[in-house]
């Protein structure tokens, strides 16, 4: 049986709901018309590119110079971000509160612009009782690269071999696992229940 002296906790996807479909769904008539939209303009890749440190002003001014007919709703995916916060996944939370009561030091990894980053740290109680936090828009870094891990092993004095990593993103997880961390790829709070158990921990 492993010695299990940390958990990280990837944040957005696994202790928080976050969609921009949370605030789209209020802006395109369509469900159609919504998808296109974060598929082809407003795409997951370009709102990473802002989680690794570019700034919304430089993001949104190149994306609707590109895309001017659709710079209004461009425009609302910043400056209207907080309404894609679709609050707590509760379960989750619990694994998170019932590890910290235990004593169980927790560490957060996140993919996160460094812009939006402090209003979910202000409005959600949980993110102030982390241990430890390594956040990329801070870094400059981006999962899955294994830098940004390093600076979290490096920072906080973790060993891989006893701590847990939790992330809803496959290749984020996997890279966690290359590193030495027990990973497990998020998927249910049911599933992460078993996961931690079946590694002792007693949640």
């Amino acid at each position: 049986m492993a010695i299990i002296k940390s958990v990280v906790f990837d944040i957005g996807g696994v202790l928080l709901d976050w969609n921009p479909r949370h605030l789209f769904r209020k802006v395109f008539e369509s469900e159609e018309e919504m998808e296109w939209f974060l598929s082809n303009i407003c795409t997951y890749e370009w709102n990473v590119q802002q989680d690794g440190g570019k700034l919304f002003s430089v993001a949104t001014a190149e994306l609707s110079a590109k895309y001017p007919e659709y710079s209004d709703k461009i425009a609302m995916y910043y400056g209207r971000w907080t309404e894609m916060l679709g609050g707590e996944l509760s379960e989750t939370v619990k694994i998170f509160q019932e590890l910290k009561s235990a004593g169980m030091p927790i560490y957060a990894l996140s993919n996160w612009s460094h812009e939006a980053f402090p209003h979910a740290y202000e409005r959600y109680g949980f993110m102030k009782q982390f241990d430890g936090l390594v956040v990329s828009g801070f870094e400059k870094l981006l999962k899955p690269d294994h830098a940004i891990y390093r600076v979290l092993m490096e920072r906080y004095n973790i060993n891989p071999a006893e701590s847990v990593y939790i992330d809803d993103n496959k290749p984020n997880a996997d890279a966690a696992g290359e590193l030495g961390f027990h990973s497990f790829h998020f998927r249910s709070a049911e599933q992460l229940r078993i996961d931690l158990r079946a590694l002792g921990l007693e949640v």
